[in-house]
């Protein structure tokens, strides 16, 4: 049992299991399996974002655009819907992927080519994404009755009782865990994070990986985009405000290092979904939007120093069985 509990995954997972019993003595519906698909619903374009974030944190980076990205791709794709009502809706989500891709492609390359911190470089294209939507939208908002009924209606069709966008989310959840674990691009990614130092020594071109792994966070951005303005049926420039932060909450919370090279799929998952609890249990049990953003933080920090202690517990432990080991070397 001790064991178990020492897993971060089923740790966090308990955890939710837990706050959802809690709230359910508050709300007596809220732990219903209708209730639960559909917070499950509502955090699906989160973990989507979170697991092209995670990406590139696992390369020691960082990328505050994603919901920047999200918003003017957004904008983009509902624009052209609702200019050319005849553009197969394939071709848009295709358009949404790669106007997104682009966009990551930006920032992987000023990381990249340039060597401009990646804080740096994501906080200023944050800006110039959502000021790209305003110029190309006038500031005006595309709504539902601009949009083809095709567009709008994907993300809400529901296929063994769950809407599209949840099947979505699940199918990303698998691509994201084979790519990194099963592909080269995958080691590559945690190696660049994890050891630059060794990985350039092993052959792997760390700028390469890092750029990549900026290009596939702007790719789910991108389908992000169209999600969401399908699903809310609504586009205008501050869509998605604040989402940034979300994603790296929901990978400091799922036990993702900042510093890069440690963290798992599932628990970028876990991280999301106990946000998505969070912000669908307060306001149900009365709390005030302030107290929300309050709590939010609270469990941000707790799981920052919880990761810290953990990631120098494993270095101490490291040189206390080196140090035995020596000790045991010279007695002999």
């Amino acid at each position: 049992m001790q064991r178990l509990l020492k897993n971060r995954e089923i740790l966090l997972a308990l955890i939710i299991v837990v706050m959802i019993a809690g709230f359910s003595t508050r709300a007596s519906n809220f732990a219903t399996p209708g209730n639960l698909a559909t917070i499950f619903n509502d955090t699906s374009i989160l973990i989507i974002l979170a697991l092209g974030q995670m990406t590139v944190i696992l390369t020691k980076s960082i990328d505050l655009s994603v919901a920047a990205n999200l918003a003017f791709t957004g904008m983009a794709v509902a624009m052209l819907d609702a200019a050319y009502p005849g553009l197969p809706l394939a071709l848009l989500i295709v358009l949404a992927i790669g106007i997104g891709a682009a966009l990551g492609a930006i920032n992987g390359f000023l990381v990249w080519l340039l060597q401009i911190p990646p804080i740096v470089v994501t906080l200023g294209t944050l800006t110039i994404y959502r000021g790209m939507a305003f110029v190309l939208s006038g500031g005006s908002w595309v709504n539902a009755h601009q949009m083809t009924p095709d567009f709008l209606d994907l993300p809400r069709i529901a296929v063994l009782g769950l809407p599209i966008l949840s099947w979505v989310a699940i199918a990303i959840v698998f691509i994201i865990w084979f790519v990194l674990s099963r592909t080269p691009f995958g080691r590559s990614t945690y190696a660049a994070g994890g050891n630059p130092t060794a990985a350039v020594y092993a052959g792997i071109d760390v700028g390469r990986a890092r750029f990549l792994a900026f290009v596939l966070s702007g790719a789910l951005a991108g389908l992000a985009g169209y999600l969401w303005v399908s699903r809310y049926a609504v586009a205008y420039v501050d869509i998605a405000a604040g989402f940034e932060l979300d994603s790296v909450a929901a990978n400091v919370i799922g036990g993702v290092s900042i510093a890069g090279g440690i963290g798992s799929v599932i628990g970028t998952v876990l991280g999301a979904l106990f946000l998505g609890v969070i912000k669908n249990a307060l306001p149900v049990i009365g709390i005030s939007p302030f107290a929300q953003m309050a709590i939010s933080g609270v469990v941000i920090v707790l799981a920052v120093v919880f990761n810290a202690r953990a990631e120098a517990k494993k270095g101490r432990i490291i040189l206390r069985d080196r140090a035995a080991k020596d000790s045991q070397e010279v007695a002999a």
